[in-house]
């Protein structure tokens, strides 16, 4: 009997400690966290570095209400933040997680507007499908229908075009041109909506939990931008999980030279060692909104010491060791691994990522891309059996949340090579038996 409840009535085993890439239940057994819980755990678990970063700061101060004091951890962490974010990219604003995150930069878009005369503008177009958080605000941009359907009569549903999912189109298009024609769906809708009612563009540089490490294609990137700076609109990158070395850079906007006016991120900003997350925005759009009286937002526990000092050990052991190297080596073993897995399995429809944040999807048809029947479960079914195995992925399902079957395989950025064939074995074994109770064919 348990007191707490979350998303189901679903248990697992009680965790004892965590280590590396590993993690053990009170009853002995290794589990590789080959999802780094939620994308989370950047570093691995347990890292000597941060927790004495934590406790040292823990002799000092635990608290300190930023009305009534500064504090030397935040102002170093936004300090270095600042530096490895784009240029301009100079303001930092501390938050507790993802959702807090991007709540955060759509506030401080809509402010910018009202300071700056421009108060028709308050629609932000998202992307379908996608994800961009729980709380009400983030939740109206996603588009999961089963996150979104109970509160749909209180949120403001904004405007979305389609995910450039290039590897569900059957045309002739080449991969550039397929790129340009998703971007410009963009163009479209804001000229549908009418450009003064449009704030912002939001999108993941690479997608999370909703596409499964969706890629778009190089002409995509370059071409939103010029859209958004055409119609005079704020072009947020929603970093949450591409962000902090996930994906071979430090920022994911980095791989395509993209200077977005606002990144939210969070998840392996504190790794899993405190809750933390920040939002980062260009001088001028801050300035504007301070001048005018301030920033009508905040957070309790933004910018606290510990979670500070946490956050700026992390960036500390990601350099000091080449993490976003290992990655970007490590990554490209694990996504070849995965394409023989596809090479073996007819079931696997596509593979698809960056670094170490790579997806592969499930079908019943390869050619068609036909998704599996949803009331198969394979999504829940191959995660689990691949938990009695000792590895933990991370499922969910790319077709509005309904159905399209897709795992996410993202371990920590300390991952060596040995590893990585290990999780690959695993996985193996795993659609093995998932082809066996589905009579998926071989």
């Amino acid at each position: 009997m348990s007191h707490l409840f979350y998303q189901t009535r679903d248990r697992r085993p009680l965790l004892d400690r965590a280590e590396g890439i590993y993690m053990w239940d009170v009853n002995g057994k290794r589990y590789i966290d080959g999802s780094s819980g939620a994308m989370v755990s950047n570093i691995g678990h347990s890292n000597p570095h941060v927790l004495a970063a934590m406790r040292a700061q823990m002799d000092k101060s635990t608290f300190g209400y930023r009305l009534h004091f500064e504090n030397a951890p935040a102002e170093d962490l936004a300090a270095k933040v600042a530096e490895l974010s784009p240029e301009g990219h100079d303001k930092v604003f501390f938050v507790s997680g993802g959702s807090e995150s991007v709540e955060s930069a759509v506030k401080l878009a809509r402010q910018y507007a009202f300071v700056s005369g421009q108060d028709s503008r308050w629609k932000i177009i998202s992307r379908s499908p996608s994800y961009h958080g729980a709380t009400l605000g983030a939740l109206a941009l996603t588009s999961y229908e089963p996150l979104n359907a109970p509160f749909k009569p209180m949120v403001t549903a904004m405007p979305k075009i389609p995910a450039p999912r290039c590897y569900l189109d059957r045309d002739n298009l080449s991969d550039e041109e397929r790129g340009l024609r998703y971007a410009d769906m963009l163009r479209d809708r804001i000229i549908e909506e009418g450009p003064d009612s449009v704030l912002a563009f939001i999108m993941e540089p690479v997608g999370g939990a909703s596409t499964g490490a969706l890629v778009a294609p190089e002409s995509y990137y370059g071409r939103i931008r010029e859209i958004c700076d055409k119609f005079g609109i704020l072009l947020i990158y929603d970093e949450v999980m591409t962000g902090v070395g996930r994906t071979g850079k430090f920022l994911a906007c980095e791989h395509w030279n993209i200077n977005p006016d606002i990144i939210a991120t969070a998840k392996g900003f504190g790794a899993g060692y405190v809750p933390l997350g920040a939002m980062t925005a260009k001088q001028h759009i801050v300035d504007k909104i301070l001048d005018a009286g301030g920033f009508q937002h905040g957070y309790t526990y933004a910018g606290n010491p510990i979670a500070c000092a946490a956050g700026l050990a992390v960036i500390e052991e990601i350099f000091r060791h080449n993490m976003m190297e290992n990655t970007t080596k490590v990554g490209g073993e694990l996504l070849a691994g995965l394409g023989r897995l596809m090479d073996k399995y007819p079931f696997i429809g596509d593979v698809r990522g960056k670094g170490l944040l790579t997806a592969f999807e499930l079908v019943s048809d390869r050619e068609t891309m036909t998704p599996l029947d949803r009331n198969l479960n394979a999504f829940s079914q191959l995660v689990n059996i691949a938990y009695e195995r000792g590895l933990i992925i991370y499922s969910r399902r790319s077709r509005g949340g309904v159905e399209g079957d897709h795992f996410l395989v993202c371990p920590p950025m300390i991952t060596t090579s040995e590893q990585i064939a290990d999780i690959l074995a695993i996985l193996d074994d795993s659609l093995d038996e998932l082809a066996t109770i589905l009579n998926l064919p071989r």
